[in-house]
C-alpha cells in the first residue's frame, strides 16, 4: 500500500506544482504578495471569473436534470458538507482549539465550510461504478449552495477563532466572481459547449494552474508577514494530523450513515465520495475573495491543500475497492 500511494503522489504534477509554488512564496515573497510586481488583486480577480465561466461551460444541464430526483442522497450529501462538516469542526476545536494556532484554526474552519468537489467526486463514483447521475449533480449543487453557505458558516463559527466576517460583503464578492461567470457560462453553452468540448484535455488544466497562482499569490502574504517563521514545523504537523482526522471521521460516518437508511450500493457511492470531498479549485478562490489581504492567508489554505492531497490518495484506493465487487446481475450504473 505504501508503495502505491508514492506512485500516486509521483505521476501527480498538481501537488508537485503546489510544492514548487510555497518554495517560489519562501525564495521571492516580495513579487506575489499584495502590492508587488505581480499586482496579484487584478491577476486573481481575472483569473477567478475565468476558470467559473469554464466551470459553467462544461456543466452539462441534462445530466444535472439526470439526478434532480433522488432527494435522499442530495440530503445527505448537502448535509454532510454544510453541516456535519462544520459541527465536527466546533467539536475537534473545543478538543484541541487550545493547542491549534488562531489561524490555522480559522482554516480548518474554511476547509468545514468549503463545497464539495466536481471532478474528482465524479470521477471516483464512475471508477468505483456507483450512482454517477447523482454524484454530477451533488457535486454541482454544493458548488452553487457554497456561493451562500460557506460565507454565512464562517460567520457564524469565526468569532470563536478572533476573526470576524460581512457576510453580504462576502456573499456579494462571491456572487458576483463565482455565481456571474458560471450563469455566463451556462448562457453562452448552446453556441461554445462544442468547442469547449473539443479542448477539455487543454482547459481541464486551466483551473489548476490557476490554483497554483493563488497559491503562491496567498503563501508570499503569509511569509512576508512572518507568520510560518513563527510556528515553524510545528504547524505542518498539526495541520497533517488534523486533514487525516477529518478525513477519517467523514468517510466513517458517510459511509455508515448511508447503510444504515439502505441506501444501494451506487448511491452509497456517491455519498461517500461526494460527502467527504472539498474542493481546492473553488475554496481557494473563495479564500482569497474571503479573506483578502489577511496576513495569514497561506496558513488559512495550508489545511484544505493538505486535504486535497489526502481525500485523492484515499479516495482513490476506496473507488477501486468498490469497482473490485461483483457485478450485481442485471444491475447497470446509474
Amino acid at each position: 500500500m505504501p508503495l502505491r500511494l508514492l506512485q500516486r503522489l509521483g505521476r501527480d504534477w498538481f501537488l508537485l506544482g503546489m510544492l514548487s509554488a510555497v518554495g517560489l512564496a519562501l525564495l521571492f515573497p516580495d513579487f506575489g504578495r499584495q502590492g508587488g510586481a505581480m499586482h496579484a488583486d487584478v491577476v486573481t480577480n481575472v483569473g477567478i471569473f475565468l476558470v467559473f465561466f469554464l466551470h459553467g461551460l462544461g456543466m452539462p444541464p441534462a445530466n444535472l436534470k439526470a439526478g434532480a430526483m433522488q432527494w435522499r442522497l442530495h440530503l445527505l450529501v448537502q448535509s454532510f458538507t454544510f453541516l456535519v462538516f462544520p459541527l465536527l469542526w466546533v467539536v475537534l476545536n473545543l478538543l484541541f482549539g487550545a493547542v491549534v494556532p488562531q489561524d490555522l484554526s480559522l482554516g480548518f474552519l474554511f476547509l468545514c465550510a468549503v463545497p464539495s468537489t466536481i471532478s474528482s467526486s465524479v470521477a471516483m463514483t464512475g471508477v468505483a461504478r456507483g450512482n454517477v447521475a447523482g454524484a454530477i449533480f451533488n457535486a454541482s449543487l454544493s458548488s452553487l449552495l457554497g456561493i451562500v453557505l460557506t460565507p454565512v458558516i464562517i460567520g457564524l463559527l469565526a468569532h470563536t477563532t478572533g476573526e470576524s466576517l460581512s457576510l453580504g460583503d462576502a456573499i456579494l464578492k462571491l456572487s458576483v466572481l463565482l455565481l456571474l461567470p458560471i450563469a455566463l457560462g451556462q448562457a453562452l453553452r448552446p453556441l461554445l459547449g462544442g468547442t469547449f468540448a473539443r479542448y477539455r484535455k487543454y482547459t481541464n488544466g486551466i483551473d489548476r494552474l490557476f490554483i497554483l497562482v493563488l497559491v503562491y499569490a496567498s503563501f508570499c502574504d503569509s511569509v512576508a508577514s512572518g507568520i510560518f517563521r513563527a510556528h515553524g514545523a510545528s504547524v505542518v504537523a498539526l495541520t497533517l494530523a488534523g486533514a487525516a482526522l477529518i478525513l477519517a471521521l467523514v468517510l466513517t460516518l458517510s459511509t455508515l450513515t448511508a447503510r444504515r437508511l439502505r441506501f444501494s450500493k451506487e448511491d452509497e457511492i456517491a455519498a461517500v465520495f461526494c460527502g467527504s470531498k472539498k474542493t481546492l479549485a473553488s475554496g481557494v478562490p473563495m479564500a482569497r475573495l474571503l479573506f483578502g489581504a489577511h496576513p495569514a492567508l497561506g496558513l488559512v489554505v495550508l489545511p484544505l491543500m493538505f486535504y486535497h492531497q489526502l481525500q485523492l490518495l484515499v479516495c482513490s484506493v476506496l473507488a477501486e475497492r468498490y469497482a473490485a465487487r461483483p457485478q450485481a446481475t442485471g444491475a447497470g450504473v446509474p
